[in-house]
């Protein structure tokens, strides 16, 4: 096969025309196949955008026919393989149905291993109803929310699937997620979303898929505590519906998610080895998606679709400010998962058509900050400004809002961004929320941000607060060998654990923890 790249196509172009552009590259009249690989846009030019694709093509003559054009190889695709073990008759808990959770069950189940998988919310059919009404009216559970439930956090976000990581794994995820009901472009596009429409359905998929493969997946039921025979994992302390009940296993795999705070300090209790990490604290801010489609795509911004951004500055005072989890065409999200704290999120359906753009903008925060040697600090850290929401908005999950001229004592004069939160916003000064530092850090970057994306500092865009669950505030430490906690037996897994950074890369963690189980229980 030949994977042919940087072949470029106009905006009035179709898959015909570069079905024909890589025959006439090739110098021949007809392929076996023609399968796009990749595609994406560039805008670096304005007003000369262009669609850029790879494609892998088979033909006859390849060794031949490769050393024509430039920009092309032979390849070969293999298929994902598991690792060869001689399998075990017990157990493997699993804590946890977000994407590693479920690919890491997925992926043992597939392969023979009896699986059980504990989600403390929810299935998404029942959460979706629970999210629904916190939104519309406040009133939380705080067992089954936009953190807690079937599919995890990332059920209610965009369902990115762009990662910064590169591994082998990404495929068979990219592959299982369209199997199960994400769109076909996830395969080949530059910046894979799912969405939260599809995401839905794509978490029922999964779990039934690991069902009719003879695992379990028990919702309502929390880990509550791991017991032990000389460091060794021998059950897992489940509550149940019903009560509290045992399940006697020697592998318990740890994607708890970065919410359970709970489940943290449990752990912490028992003496699993944690440390601090850096994490991030700051705002959504919300534009008219339009203004951001202008920016990017300028005069061709009708052909294109919505558009989207990634941007990052480095202060004077040391500190990193940057975009994140950047939602087209979507609403921010109440996403609290503790009574008595304001949580925001981003989330956006498929077709990415709602008239706000929204992302994260986010400051760097480090141990330093702490001042405490509590490895769970930073959680406290998160909790104070989330409580501190709570109270400024009113008590009723209301967020703090400000209008970016307020917040940089610019005029503000129009009310053409509407925030999209609900149960609805209080207009509130950010710095009665956040500490000095990421008030003052995200005043520095705001006008950098503009010169790099004008209108990012429109003094009419919106800012809502606080968004504080951008990735985990503490790591489980585990083995690099082996992947297991000081525990044996006890694997740390994905964003929760502090080893991963959205969808695809807590994914591809589920992975590589079901292939260390199956190597360990093989010795």
């Amino acid at each position: 096969m030949i994977r042919i790249s940087d072949i470029k196509l106009g905006l009035d172009d179709t898959e015909s025309d570069l079905r024909k552009k890589v025959m006439k590259k090739l110098g021949v009249n007809n392929v076996r196949s023609l399968r796009i690989s990749k595609k994406s846009i560039d805008a670096r030019r304005k007003p000369d955008i262009y669609y850029v694709y790879s494609v892998d093509v088979e033909a006859d003559n390849e060794e031949k026919l490769v050393k024509k054009i430039r920009n092309a190889q032979i390849i070969e695709k293999k298929p994902y393989e598991f690792p060869k073990n001689n399998g075990t008759d017990k157990t493997i808990v699993i804590a946890g149905t977000g994407p590693a959770g479920l690919m890491c069950g997925l992926t043992l189940a597939q392969n023979g291993f009896k699986v059980i998988l504990l989600e403390r919310g929810k299935c998404a059919e029942d959460r979706k109803k629970d999210v629904d009404l916190f939104w519309e009216t406040g009133s939380l559970n705080a067992e089954s929310n936009v953190q807690f439930g079937e599919g995890g956090a990332g059920t209610f976000s965009d369902g990115k699937l762009t990662t910064g990581i590169n591994d082998f794994r990404i495929q068979k995820v990219l592959e299982e997620f369209h199997k199960h009901g994400a769109p076909e472009e996830i395969l080949y596009s530059a910046k894979p979303h799912v969405g939260t429409d599809n995401l839905y359905n794509m978490v029922i998929s999964i779990r039934e898929e690991i069902i009719r493969l003879g695992g379990e997946v028990r919702f309502s039921n929390k880990l509550v505590n791991i017991k032990t025979d000389n460091g060794t994992v021998c059950a897992a302390v489940v509550q149940g519906i019903d009560g509290e009940y045992e399940i006697e296993t020697e592998n318990i795999v740890l994607a708890i998610g970065h919410s359970a705070r709970d489940t943290f300090e449990m752990l912490r209790d028992i003496n699993i080895n944690m440390e601090q990490k850096n994490f991030s604290v700051g705002v959504r801010i919300e534009h008219i998606q339009e203004m951001i489609n202008k920016s990017q795509y300028g005069k061709s911004h009708k052909r294109l679709g919505a558009a989207d951004y990634k941007m990052s500055v480095h202060l004077d005072n040391g500190r990193g400010v940057y975009t994140f989890c950047m939602c087209p065409g979507g609403t921010v999200v109440a996403s609290a998962s503790e009574e008595g704290g304001v949580v925001t999120n981003g989330m956006s359906y498929f077709a990415r058509d709602g008239k706000n753009a929204n992302s994260a903008l986010l400051v760097g925060v480090t141990p330093e900050d702490f001042k405490s040697s509590d490895p769970l600090a930073g959680m406290y850290f998160q909790r104070e400004i989330e409580q501190k929401a709570f109270g400024i908005c009113g008590g009723n999950y209301s967020a703090p809002c400000q209008k970016v001229g307020d917040f940089l004592g610019t005029e503000s004069n129009k009310d053409e961004v509407l925030p999209t939160y609900r149960p609805g916003v209080v207009w509130t000064d950010m710095s009665s929320i956040f500490p000095e530092f990421i008030v003052d850090s995200l005043r520095d970057a705001l006008p950098l941000m503009d010169n790099k994306l004008k209108g990012f500092a429109d003094a009419n865009a919106v800012m809502t607060g606080p968004e504080t669950r951008s990735s985990s505030p503490v790591r489980l430490v585990r083995d690099k060998k082996t992947m297991q906690s000081n525990i044996k037996g006890l694997y740390p897994c994905g964003e929760g654990a502090g080893y991963a950074g959205g969808i695809m890369s807590a994914a591809v963690d589920g992975i590589k923890i079901a292939e260390m189980i199956a190597i360990n229980t093989s010795k």
